[in-house]
């Protein structure tokens, strides 16, 4: 008769894909229970957005397929997302978050924003606990692309709350201004503003939270990489050259600042700005390509409305390509953090 360690040495030949060892080492798998030839367990992923979790899913089945006396199989699927593991000399947590996701790129008008928006969207849709922060301390536009008129909040001495929207929570300097109001700051208080956001905010239990950057390589995007633990850095560029050109120089940024870089994406793909220069530069310098996202006035839309077309069309192609950047997004914090424990034993 099938007992609970004849099942634990069935389930040791299944591999996680991505961390490459069974899931019984990972401890993926918890609460056995079997009863009348009805097998029942938990599989608790390394984060809700997992890209593979079907293919798990098949390989624990067909692993417990030559059982006979277990006529049905029910999983519980949950997740745990573990946090980035710290380097040695490198900069602290922030209080309250496991991973930070920084979207930059060297030139303005690639859609850094409209991607940090959606992406950040994409990954609470897929069951994770999800903060952005509006770095652009001078252009910030995350209110406006979340649909937020309200100010942060303030409770007693306890600190700032971020305002949440779509199941996201946002902070932005343009939450404390009145609309319209321009930004006239030096460097040193950029730097400052950027460090306020991600320290003086009251973060809660969050898997990932996004830092939608300026463009350029200057004061906002240094104090980022120097203060804060950075899980890796997604580039966005449009095709062409000119933009691509600014986009090798970002990578060569978060080189130098050992930020690891996820990959690069091309948004506003198409006849009008050509397709295909952010593919050729990653391969040229060696990084992922984490796809492209089309030029349709959709997005446009849900931006100006406030209704991120990850809301404003689920079941669009749009949508699912901003789905698909998330899993990669999620899946890369995951090997990183597993390889970075994994060095440290």
């Amino acid at each position: 008769m099938t007992d609970t360690q004849t099942i634990i040495s069935a389930l040791r030949k299944v591999n996680d894909p991505e961390l490459h060892q069974d899931i019984v080492s990972l401890n993926m798998v918890r609460n056995i229970s079997l009863d009348s030839g009805k097998l029942a367990f938990e599989i608790v992923l390394t984060t809700p957005a997992c890209p593979l979790r079907e293919t798990i899913d098949q390989d624990v089945r067909s692993a417990l397929a030559g059982f006979s006396d277990i006529e049905e199989i029910e999983i519980d699927w949950g997740a745990e997302v573990r946090s980035t593991v710290s380097r040695e000399g490198g900069p602290s947590p922030i209080e309250g978050v496991k991973n930070i996701i920084a979207v930059g790129s060297n030139k303005g008008g690639v859609g850094k924003s409209t991607v940090s928006t959606n992406l950040a969207v994409a990954l609470a849709k897929l069951g994770a606990k999800v903060g952005i922060i509006d770095a652009d301390i001078t252009g910030p536009n995350i209110p406006t692309m979340l649909g937020i008129t309200e100010g942060i909040q303030s409770e007693g001495n306890v600190g700032l709350h971020p305002i949440e929207a779509h199941g996201v929570s946002a902070a932005s300097i343009g939450f404390v201004l009145p609309q319209g109001t321009p930004v006239v700051w030096r460097g040193p208080m950029i730097g400052s503003g950027v460090r306020q956001l991600m320290r003086d905010i009251q973060w809660e239990e969050i898997d990932y939270l996004i830092i939608d950057l300026p463009p350029g390589t200057s004061d906002a995007s240094m104090t980022m990489a120097q203060d804060a633990l950075i899980a890796g850095v997604v580039i966005v560029s449009s095709p062409q050259k000119v933009a691509i050109e600014d986009a090798r120089k970002a990578v060569g940024m978060f080189d130098r600042l050992s930020v690891p870089i996820f990959g690069i994406i091309e948004n506003m793909s198409g006849d009008i700005f050509g397709h295909g220069g952010a593919r050729d530069a990653a391969e040229e310098l060696g990084i992922e390509f984490l796809g492209d996202l089309p030029l349709d006035s959709s997005i446009r839309k849900g931006s100006d409305e406030g209704i991120p077309i990850v809301v404003a069309e689920p079941d669009s192609t749009i949508a699912s390509s901003f789905i698909g950047l998330a899993e990669q997004v999620a899946s890369r914090c995951s090997v990183l953090q597993f390889a970075g424990e994994e060095a440290r034993l």
